[in-house]
C-alpha cells in the first residue's frame, strides 16, 4: 500500500522568499510555481512550499539524501539556516544532521552509503 517517499510539504509564512531560499538551497527553481504551492523535483521526490502556514520543528521529519553531511550542513548554515542539530555518525557509515529554515521549519539531511536509488519507485 504505501510506494516510500513522494512529498515533503514545509508550510511557510513568507512564499515568496521561501521559494527563493529553497531553490538557493537545491541549486534549482521549482518546476510547480504558483500562489497557492510552489514544488521542487529533488532526486525523484518533491520538496513543496505552501503559503499561510505556520512553521515548526515538531511532527514528522523528513530526511534529505546528501552525499557529504557536513558539506551540507556548512552550506544550509552559510544561507541563513541555524543548527538544531550538528552532524552525527549514527553507525554503519549513515550521518545526520538538521538546521532550522529561516521560516521555522526543522530541515533534516541523511547522508547514507547504503541508500540504493534504483530502489526507488
Amino acid at each position: 500500500m504505501i510506494l516510500g517517499l513522494r512529498t515533503a510539504i514545509y508550510p511557510v509564512s513568507d512564499l515568496v522568499e521561501s521559494r527563493r531560499w529553497y531553490a538557493s538551497v537545491l541549486g534549482q527553481e521549482p518546476y510547480f510555481d504558483q500562489p497557492f504551492y510552489v514544488g521542487f523535483q529533488v532526486g525523484g521526490f518533491e520538496l513543496g512550499l505552501v503559503p499561510d502556514g505556520q512553521s515548526g520543528v515538531a511532527g514528522s521529519q523528513v530526511l534529505w539524501g546528501v552525499t557529504d553531511a557536513t558539506q551540507a550542513l556548512a552550506k544550509l548554515l552559510s544561507l541563513g539556516a541555524t543548527l538544531l542539530d550538528p552532524v552525527q555518525d549514527v553507525g554503519e557509515g549513515i550521518r545526520v544532521g538538521a538546521v532550522r529554515d529561516p521560516f521555522g521549519n526543522r530541515f533534516g539531511f541523511i547522508e547514507n552509503p547504503n541508500f540504493n536509488p534504483r530502489s526507488v519507485r
